[in-house]
C-alpha cells in the first residue's frame, strides 16, 4: 500500500500557507468571481460532506457534466475528499454518449453545470441518477450546488486513499466505437500533475487559462492538476466570443493549446498583418522584434514562458512560424492511458521541431521492431473499466503499455518522433503501406488549409480531402488553386513514390464535433470521414483543386 499526496491534500496545504491568495478567476456574463485558496478548499470540504449526506457510499461514482469552470475543479476535489470516484463527461457529448457513460460507470450522481446544449443532457440523464445543478441555467436538477454547500459543515475526516486506489474514470473521446473507461489511480494522477510541472519549472507565481475540456486528460493533469499541486493562479474563459478578452486578462505564463487553435490564432494574426508583409518586417533588425512583440501581445501571449501543443500532431511549418515571432511552442505527447503528458520538447529546442522530445523523468519509452511505442511509468492507467481482456491485451509481461502509436527515435537530436497510429496506416492498391499523419502535418502548413484528412485504402495513390480556412474563403479560386498546387508539389517531393498524393479534394462543410466528424478534443474521426467522402473520391466528384499528371503515382 503506497502513500500519495492527493489533490485535496495539496489544496489544503495551499489554503493553510496562503489562504487569501487568489486561486480561481471565473468570468461570467461580464462579471468576475474569484476564489481564494481558503474559499476553494472550504467549498470543496463542504460539498464533500453534502455528497456523503446524500447517502453515497465510498467508491460510488459521481459524474461531472459541464464546461470548464471553477466549480468543476472544486467538485472534482470534493469527490476525492469524500472517497468517491469522479467520472467526467465531455460537455459536447450527445444524449447517447451521456447515457452510455452514466450506465457503464454505474454513476450514482451527476453534477450538471454550464452547457451549450442542455437538451442533450436532459435526454441523456437517467431518472435514477441524483442530479446536482451548479449556478448555470439549462437543466433542472434535484439539488442545488450552492444550497448544499451553504447547508453543510466541512468534512471532518477527508478520505485517505492508497496510491493504487481508483480516483477517476476517464472515458476516451474515441475516434471509433464506444468510449473506453480509463481508470486512473491517485498515485498516477499525482505523478502526472507534479513530475511534468517540476520538469518545466512551474511555480506558484505562474498563471494559466483553463479552456480545453477538463474531461480530457491533458487539461486535467497538465493545467488543472499542476494548478492544485503547484498553487498557481488559474483563470477560466466565459465564452468563445470573449476568449481573447479573457486571455488578455489572464496574461498567462503557461499556455497549452491544440493544433487547430494554433492555426486559427495564426490566421487571426495574418488578418491584421498579411503574411508577406509580416515576413518582411520580422527580418528587419529592431523593427522585427517590435513587430513580433506586438503580435504576441495581440495573441495574449506576451507574458508566456511555457507554451505547449498537444492532443494531435501539429505541422512543423506552424511551429516555425510561431518561433519567428518569439512564441516557442513545445510539442507534447501523451494519452489518457498514460495520465497525460509523457514526452515533450520542453525546454524548447528548435532542432527538435516536428518531434515530441524526450520522456518525462520516471517514464520509459521504447519501440518494438514494428515501430510501435511502448511505455512504462508511474502514471500508467490501472485498467479499462469492466474490460479485463482488453486491459490484458495492451500490457506486456514487463508492464509496458502498447500505445498504438508508431514512432521513431532520432539519435542525432535525442528525440522521439510520432509517425502515426498503427491502426490508421492503410494499404494502397499497390500493396504498399501509407501512414497518413505525417503527410497531413506537411499539408497543414498551408494557412489556406483548415482541416485535412489523407486517405487511400484500395486506391492507386493516396488523396487528401481538405476544408479551406477562413483566409482561403477570402481569396479567388486562382489564388487557392495556385497555392494548393504549390503545396501538393512541395509535399510530394518529400514523400516516397508510393506515398505521393494524386489529388486534393476541397469540401466546403467544416468538420465539427456537432456533425460527429471531430472528437471533443478536435481530432478527426478518420473512419467517419472516409465513409462520408468515399463516393466523392471514387467517382471523382466534388471539387478537385489539383491533380498530378497521369502516371505520377506509377513506380
Amino acid at each position: 500500500m503506497t502513500k500519495t499526496k492527493t489533490a485535496p491534500d495539496a489544496l489544503a496545504e495551499w489554503a493553510e500557507k496562503t489562504p487569501e491568495r487568489i486561486f480561481f478567476t471565473q468570468p461570467l456574463d461580464g462579471e468576475i468571481r474569484e476564489w481564494t485558496f481558503r474559499q476553494a478548499h472550504d467549498d470543496a470540504a463542504r460539498f464533500a460532506s453534502a455528497l456523503l449526506a446524500l447517502g453515497l457510499e465510498p467508491g460510488a461514482r459521481v459524474a461531472i457534466l459541464s464546461k470548464n469552470c471553477a466549480e468543476w475543479m472544486i467538485a472534482d476535489v470534493a469527490i476525492a475528499m469524500a472517497g468517491l470516484v469522479s467520472v467526467p463527461i465531455y460537455p459536447t457529448a450527445g444524449p447517447d454518449t451521456i447515457a452510455y457513460v452514466l450506465e457503464h460507470s454505474g454513476a450514482h450522481a451527476v453534477v450538471v453545470g454550464r452547457l451549450d446544449d442542455p437538451e442533450a443532457a436532459r435526454k441523456g440523464l437517467a431518472s435514477d441518477v441524483i442530479t446536482i445543478g451548479l449556478r448555470y441555467p439549462g437543466v433542472e436538477c434535484q439539488h442545488d450546488w450552492q444550497t448544499m454547500i451553504d447547508g453543510s459543515e466541512p468534512i471532518a475526516e477527508p478520505h485517505r486513499p492508497a496510491g493504487e486506489d481508483m480516483m477517476t474514470i476517464l472515458y476516451t473521446s474515441g475516434s471509433t466505437g464506444k468510449p473506453k473507461g480509463v481508470v486512473i489511480s491517485y498515485g498516477a494522477y499525482e505523478y502526472a500533475s507534479t513530475v511534468g510541472a517540476e520538469a518545466m519549472g512551474v511555480v506558484s507565481e505562474d498563471r494559466s487559462v483553463s479552456y480545453l475540456p477538463l474531461a480530457h486528460i491533458t487539461e486535467r493533469t497538465v493545467i488543472a492538476g499542476p494548478a492544485i499541486y503547484s498553487g498557481y493562479h488559474l483563470f477560466f474563459v466565459d465564452k468563445l466570443a470573449t476568449f481573447v478578452e479573457d486571455l488578455l486578462r489572464a496574461q498567462p505564463t503557461l499556455f497549452i493549446s491544440v493544433p487547430r487553435l494554433w492555426v486559427q490564432f495564426q490566421i487571426g494574426a495574418h488578418k491584421k498583418i498579411p503574411p508577406e508583409k509580416l515576413d518582411r518586417l520580422l527580418k528587419i533588425p529592431l523593427v522585427g522584434k517590435l513587430v513580433a512583440r506586438k503580435v504576441r501581445r495581440g495573441l495574449g501571449l506576451d507574458s508566456c514562458r511555457l507554451i505547449g501543443s498537444g492532443s494531435a500532431p501539429i505541422s512543423p511549418d506552424t511551429l516555425r512560424w510561431y518561433e519567428k515571432i518569439g512564441v516557442n511552442i513545445s510539442e507534447g505527447w501523451g494519452m489518457s492511458e498514460t495520465s497525460g503528458l509523457s514526452c515533450t520538447n520542453m525546454p524548447f529546442r528548435s532542432e527538435c521541431i516536428g518531434t515530441i522530445g524526450q520522456p518525462l523523468p520516471g517514464t520509459e519509452m521504447k519501440l518494438t521492431e514494428a515501430g510501435e511505442v511502448l511505455l512504462r511509468s508511474p502514471g500508467l492507467f490501472t485498467e479499462y473499466y469492466k474490460q479485463p481482456e482488453l486491459t490484458a491485451e495492451v500490457f506486456d509481461d514487463d508492464g509496458f503499455f502498447h500505445t498504438g502509436d508508431k514512432g521513431e527515435w532520432e539519435e542525432d537530436i535525442q528525440a522521439f518522433r510520432i509517425t502515426g497510429r498503427v491502426k490508421e496506416i492503410f494499404k494502397s492498391a499497390k500493396g504498399k503501406y501509407v501512414s497518413p499523419v505525417p503527410i497531413e502535418g506537411k499539408l497543414a502548413g498551408n494557412p489556406l488549409i483548415d482541416q485535412v484528412c489523407v486517405m487511400g485504402a484500395g486506391l492507386r495513390a493516396p488523396v487528401a480531402v481538405v476544408v479551406p480556412s477562413v483566409a482561403a474563403r477570402e481569396e479567388s479560386r486562382d489564388v487557392i488553386d495556385n497555392s494548393f498546387k504549390k503545396t501538393l508539389h512541395a509535399v510530394n517531393d518529400m514523400l516516397e513514390s508510393h506515398e505521393k498524393l494524386s489529388t486534393i479534394f476541397v469540401v466546403e462543410d467544416p468538420w465539427t464535433i456537432e456533425n460527429d466528424l471531430l472528437t471533443p478534443t478536435l481530432k478527426i474521426k478518420r473512419d467517419k470521414l472516409e465513409a462520408r467522402y468515399a463516393d466523392v473520391i471514387r467517382q471523382g466528384g466534388g471539387k478537385i483543386v489539383w491533380s498530378e499528371p497521369p502516371g505520377a503515382d506509377q513506380e
